[in-house]
């Protein structure tokens, strides 16, 4: 590793049996996004204090701390699992942990949250490397445990429909735009890395991934219908993806529900580069605000 990351990894606290963040304060680039759950205003209508952070932007509090935990190879074959308990506005404090890995441990699993300064947690899960034995956060649980009844913003998806493939790639462009405003910027986000060229940050593979989702749901929903992420598992399977690098994505919808406030469905997507091998996955739930839909304004 090159010095500038062992100095990321040797100034990152342990106490406790725990790898400790620094506190930081996310930046909403959404605060001017009218109609999403990112703009105050819209926020503010749906019962929110505010314009939220996108859980995706939480996610890149993470690589630091599992880069420490399990080294390089979380980014060739790790994954992050988390679920979205606690929203926040821009640039409210936030930290991540990790948990510390048992000694000599290759292939293993560990628990991991965020947290604010009053100890309330805005996400928690797991992370692990290599092929652990347990099933992550997001994969053992259990889905279908509440009945969908009757969606109206969802109402013309169905569990397994597949989603379009469509061709992605995480542009320089993209890359910038996050660089200015990321909590954890690594060098290997900026140019050279063990891979030959910019990884890709974990916000911007969400983005990447969500496309075929995207896809799918054009012309199934409601465009005014304001969503959130309601919990977010990515995967690196022979990874990293890289930036500039062209890749395919695709997937299929794997659950549908509902609660008082909201719609939302789960969703399993996929990148291959071109030689069609297997490079990221994501597991998603994508929440929908029914007080946001025209259907739900006549209740």
């Amino acid at each position: 590793m090159t010095a500038e990351i062992q100095q990321i990894i040797d100034e990152i606290e342990e106490q406790d049996g725990l790898y400790i963040g620094r506190w930081r304060r996310p930046v909403n680039p959404g605060l001017q996004a009218e109609g999403s759950i990112h703009e105050a205003a819209s926020a503010e209508r749906l019962g929110f204090r505010g314009g939220l952070v996108a859980g995706s932007i939480h996610s890149e509090l993470f690589p630091p701390l599992l880069l420490k935990a399990f080294g390089q190879r979380w980014f060739e074959h790790g994954n992050l699992s988390l679920y979205f308990v606690e929203p926040t506005l821009d640039r409210e404090e936030v930290r991540a942990i990790v948990a510390v890995p048992p000694a000599g441990a290759s292939d293993v699993q560990v628990q991991v949250w965020a947290e604010r300064p009053n100890g309330n947690r805005i996400c928690e899960g797991t992370a692990a490397v290599g092929e652990s034995r347990e099933p992550s956060a997001l994969l053992a649980r259990d889905l279908g445990r509440f009945p969908p009844g009757e969606l109206r913003i969802l109402a013309d998806a169905s569990v397994a429909d597949p989603f379009p493939e469509v061709e992605v790639s995480v542009t320089q462009e993209e890359m910038d735009r996050r660089l200015e405003v990321t909590t954890d910027p690594l060098p290997w986000y900026r140019g050279d890395s063990p891979w030959g060229g910019a990884v890709a940050t974990t916000a911007n593979l969400v983005t990447a991934m969500m496309q075929p989702c995207y896809a799918y749901l054009q012309g199934r929903r409601d465009a005014g219908v304001i969503g959130l992420f309601g919990a977010i598992e990515l995967r690196n399977i022979n990874g990293p993806v890289l930036v500039g690098k062209p890749y395919r994505a695709g997937g299929h919808l794997i659950n549908l529900g509902q609660t008082p406030k909201t719609e939302y469905l789960w969703f399993e997507a996929y990148m291959d580069d071109q030689a069609v091998r297997r490079t990221a996955e994501m597991r998603m739930m994508l929440r929908f605000m029914k007080a946001s839909s025209p259907a739900y304004q006549q209740d």
